[in-house]
């Protein structure tokens, strides 16, 4: 399994629960296996995704599970489970748990846990659809080591907090740096550039990738003039405008941003498989959209994937046709870069800032922080 900067703190916490047996339990156990691979992020700065949906669906339930006792009286097997209700308010609680919704625990957590684990003979969430109520699977919180059994669901959750504290650090130093560039925007514009720059990258935390396209695609339209006017006699300049519908990873119809006055829509993603984008094109009605991606492949290498998978699935070309037809534009990681480098040149820098500023305080709470 491969170890990273955090996978020190999960074998601490392991000796600290469990002493001598600590190193025997971390290659045992599945669940810890897995909480190693979904804490990398920890030591990637704030940019990186923090993988918080499956992880909270580990963390109320495994929570649950401690706050009824379950980790000292064994008596779990007769629990009448916990209702869903309250394990997504308690996710809701959690740092940015604030927009989490219910894939985790219906579906995505158990997928994901079966593609690393596909020999297990355990799912984490066990679920009765016809009352709604969850349990975790009790056999990867017990592990036997030389005849004893350990319970590890009081350090899964110790690791659990020991991850979420480091990705408040991270996200601390990501609005410290806001704040320096805010203040250094007018005066050392290529400070400025650099650190925008940094933030195009394929491992950028989702929304940070978003916020940041969004403030360089608003900055490259304004500088575009155009004419239009009810008739030969009313024609006037105009300037493109982008607009942002909402909050980011949204359930907001495949629309995250909308140009005015030419009602282009925009869609911000991080996946190449057909069936996403082929999803947000029926969402509007095969209304064509244009797909920002966070991808360093080229546009037309990303589009002929797409049309692979498609052809695949579809076979019928009427169909495949019709959809691709409807992918307007696909903008990738290098095209940003080469309008946030034009926006540098015409010194505008400092509007593309101003806007990561502005939308950083609304997606990450910190409007009275900068």
């Amino acid at each position: 399994m491969k170890e990273h900067d955090f996978t020190i703190v999960i074998k601490n916490t392991l000796s600290q629960c469990f002493g001598e047996v600590a190193d025997a339990i971390f290659v045992r156990s599945e669940l810890i296996q897995y909480l190693n691979l979904k804490t990398i992020a920890a030591s990637r700065g704030s940019k990186a995704r923090g993988a918080f949906g499956n992880l909270y669906a580990i963390y109320t339930l495994v929570e649950d599970y401690i706050n009824r006792g379950y980790n000292q009286n064994g008596d779990y097997t007769n629990y009448e489970g916990a209702r869903f209700s309250d394990l997504m308010r308690r996710q809701r609680q959690l740092p940015f748990g604030e927009k989490l919704q219910n894939h985790a625990l219906n579906h995505r957590l158990n997928q994901e846990f079966k593609k690393h684990f596909p020999s297990s003979d355990f799912q984490p969430i066990l679920r009765d659809v016809a009352t709604n109520r969850y349990w975790f699977n009790e056999n990867l919180l017990l592990v036997s080591i030389e005849g004893r059994t350990f319970n590890l669901a009081s350090a899964v959750i110790r690791i659990l907090d020991l991850y979420i504290a480091a990705k408040q650090k991270a996200l601390k130093t990501f609005i410290n740096d806001c704040q320096r560039m805010e203040s250094v925007q007018q005066d050392d514009p290529t400070q400025v550039f650099e650190f925008i720059k940094g933030l195009l990258r394929p491992d950028v935390d989702a929304r940070i990738f978003e916020i940041v396209s969004f403030a360089i695609l608003k900055t490259h339209y304004a500088d575009i003039a155009f004419f239009w006017g009810w008739t030969e006699n009313t024609i006037t300049e105009d300037r493109l405008s982008l607009y942002k519908t909402g909050r980011t990873n949204a359930n907001d119809g495949g629309i995250d941003f909308v140009m005015r006055p030419i009602g282009r829509f925009y869609q911000v993603t991080e996946t190449l498989s057909v069936k996403k984008y082929f999803l947000d094109i029926d969402k509007v009605q095969k209304y064509p959209m244009t797909f920002v991606v966070k991808s360093m492949l080229p546009a037309d290498e990303i589009a002929n994937l797409i049309r692979q998978q498609a052809e695949r699935q579809y076979k019928i070309q009427a169909i495949i046709n019709r959809y691709m037809s409807c992918i307007e534009e696909i903008i990738n990681i290098p095209q940003l870069m080469r309008y946030l480098t034009d926006i540098a040149k015409s010194k505008q820098i400092a509007a593309v800032m101003q806007e990561i500023i502005k939308h950083s305080r609304l997606e990450f709470y910190f409007a009275d922080t900068l």
